[in-house]
């Protein structure tokens, strides 16, 4: 194995999604190398310090979380002249991400007062009252068309649907949560599955429209979910307990058909299972002693 010569990093590194670049903080600069050579492609200046860097989808943008200013800052690899900066004033920044076309920024403000929606090709921006979450709580379609967005008011959950390209609200319905913890659009699109806190085990599947499709509990005593997630197929949902098991779901009628138990130790020589979901849906199995 044969290593590089070390790089100086204060902050976050991150790679680019086609895996070409790789972004290093370095105080208040983000350094951008190439990844093959490790020469430095592009040099930005923020203004204070960086917390966070997320690269945009097509790997044309990056932002800059400055959340001592409180700041988001994004730059082009293409145009290194252009720059965008972002500032909630009062309100502040407690974090920001990337919409699935890479021409908008969602920030959301401190004390999830507001979730701001910022265009990079107008410079509008549409405010979403009352996010639920800081840095969870948004899920977007497959195809990047729709926004599903967790908020909470008057001690109640409500999912709202937005169109991702006019980023109008297109309708908002309440869910059966007492403390909403995460959500998530199935891979086609055909239902969004939410999930109550850990003190609360309740998983909810809901169609598009607002319909209830499906509640499942699988016990009333104890924690509650700690993980879900939807296979790549999006045949089947995996949903993760604090009781160390995983049960899967069936699409067609929502029942569990498979309950894996996670050991809390294992001691050897033993055959330990490990599962894993491939890309074309199917559940496999391999043991290894």
């Amino acid at each position: 194995m044969e290593f590089t010569e070390s790089f100086k990093q204060t902050g976050p590194c991150s790679f680019s999604p086609d895996s070409r670049f790789l972004a290093i903080a370095v105080d208040y600069r983000l350094v951008v190398r190439d990844v093959l050579s490790l020469k430095v492609v592009q040099l930005f200046s923020c203004v204070d310090k960086i917390s966070s860097v997320e690269w945009a989808p097509d790997s044309e943008y990056i932002l800059c979380g400055l959340y001592k200013r409180p700041m988001v800052q994004a730059w082009s690899l293409s145009q290194p002249d252009w720059t965008c900066k972002i500032d909630e004033g009062p309100a502040g920044i407690a974090y920001a991400r990337w919409s699935p076309d890479s021409r908008h920024i969602l920030t959301t403000s401190e004390f999830q007062l507001r979730l701001t929606v910022w265009s990079l090709v107008n410079t509008a921006c549409v405010h979403v009252q009352w996010p639920k979450h800081g840095s969870k709580g948004v899920s977007f379609t497959k195809d990047g068309k729709f926004a599903a967005i967790c908020t909470r008011r008057d001690c109640k959950d409500y999912i709202n649907l937005l169109s991702c390209h006019s980023w109008e609200i297109m309708t908002v319905f309440a869910i059966d949560t007492v403390d909403l913890a995460g959500v998530e659009w199935s891979p086609y699109d055909s239902a969004i599955v939410v999930w109550d806190s850990l003190l609360e085990y309740k998983v909810l599947i809901y169609s598009p429209d607002g319909r209830c499709l499906f509640k499942y509990l699988a016990y009333e005593s104890g924690l509650g979910v700690k993980t879900v997630a939807w296979s790549p197929c999006g045949q089947f949902l995996a949903v993760g307990s604090y009781d160390q098991a995983v049960r899967t779901l069936n699409h067609l009628t929502w029942k569990t058909f498979a309950e894996f138990s996670h050991a809390g130790y294992i001691r050897s020589p033993c055959n330990a299972a490990i599962y894993k979901w491939m890309t074309h849906g199917n559940l496999i199995c391999q043991n290894y002693v």
